[in-house]
């Protein structure tokens, strides 16, 4: 019973931080596509 709960808890904070960590890369693609438009826009 015990080794069942510690399995659920570890599998529940790896999941919370790999969902973490994809919010965070989409955020980083996100400012790094509109860093570029802008600079496509000054320069046109």
């Amino acid at each position: 019973m015990l080794k069942k709960s510690i399995i659920a808890i570890f599998s529940v904070l790896v999941l919370s931080s790999v969902l973490t960590a994809c919010n965070t890369t989409r955020g980083v693609g996100e400012d790094i596509s509109a860093g570029g438009h802008a600079i496509q826009r000054s320069a046109q």
